[in-house]
């Protein structure tokens, strides 16, 4: 996976995370919830985090 896949990802799962929450789906613990220009905004930051884990492991073992 490359950065602007993993930037179109972050930017589509934000947009859906609202939508998803209303069936149960959504937030982790370290993910960040706020209220700006009348809309939640959220960054799911563990989801991050587990894509750069992988992403290191992938470029040290090659």
């Amino acid at each position: 996976m490359n950065l602007p896949g993993f930037l179109i990802g972050s930017v589509v799962l934000t947009l859906l995370l609202p939508w998803l929450s209303r069936f149960g789906f959504g937030r982790m613990p370290p993910d960040l919830r706020w209220r700006m220009f009348g809309r939640v905004w959220l960054l799911p930051r563990l989801l991050g985090l587990l894509w750069l884990a992988l992403w290191l492991m992938d470029h040290l073992l090659r």
